[in-house]
């Protein structure tokens, strides 16, 4: 994985997001966006190789296009702890579609993360809303996102977004995790790097 850094190196504050191409395209517009709320962070910009390989949790069959979902978030979540070596740290994990599926499904694994930026992330994936309410999560907050018409598809496995981002919220809130669900105007591809910025802002403003 090639990593991008961004922000003080100093800082006690580190955020770790996957990213792909499109992401750092506009990584800098995120960064700005972000240092409006709070401007003493690290943030560590982690491109993947295989975006559906190394961020799904477990292997699925593909949803959209031929690739499926190769289960490869483990073997990332591990090249990821390597770099929350510093107990004076405190870090947070975020992240983009399925990215913030990633992000999510890491916080279950591990209690380094102080808290998850889960902006319009990929919950229709096969089993996962199950999954979060057969497991507790280990960090103490988290931020779920959507745009209002990410769930109006004609892809019936995406279609369930929706419904399972509100699961994902009443079974976080419902263990006593900080959690917020904010609903952002537009399909999937708009302004991601506003919505992440705004996902990785609440959790340094809270």
């Amino acid at each position: 994985m090639d990593i991008y850094e961004y922000g003080n190196p100093d800082s006690s504050t580190v955020l770790l997001q996957m990213v792909d191409d499109h992401d750092l395209a506009v990584i800098e517009n995120e960064v700005a966006a972000i240092r409006k709320t709070a401007d003493d962070f690290r943030l560590f910009a982690i491109k993947v190789k295989n975006w559906n390989l190394d961020l799904s949790p477990w292997s699925a069959p593909a949803v959209f296009g031929k690739e499926g979902f190769g289960g490869g978030a483990a073997k990332t979540l591990a090249a990821v702890l390597d770099l929350c070596s510093d107990g004076s740290r405190q870090y947070y994990v975020g992240g983009y579609s399925l990215a913030g599926l990633f992000a999510l499904w890491a916080a279950y694994q591990t209690d380094v993360f102080a808290g998850v930026a889960a902006a319009s992330p990929s919950v229709w994936f096969p089993g996962f809303a199950d999954y979060m309410e057969e497991h507790a999560i280990k960090c103490r907050r988290v931020y779920l996102s959507l745009g209002d018409r990410e769930e109006k598809v004609r892809n019936p496995v995406m279609a369930a977004v929706g419904e399972n981002i509100r699961r994902a919220y009443d079974c976080l809130a419902g263990q006593g995790v900080e959690c917020v669900l904010e609903w952002n105007r537009g399909n999937h591809f708009k302004e991601p790097d506003i919505r992440t910025a705004k996902a990785f802002a609440w959790l340094l403003g809270n």
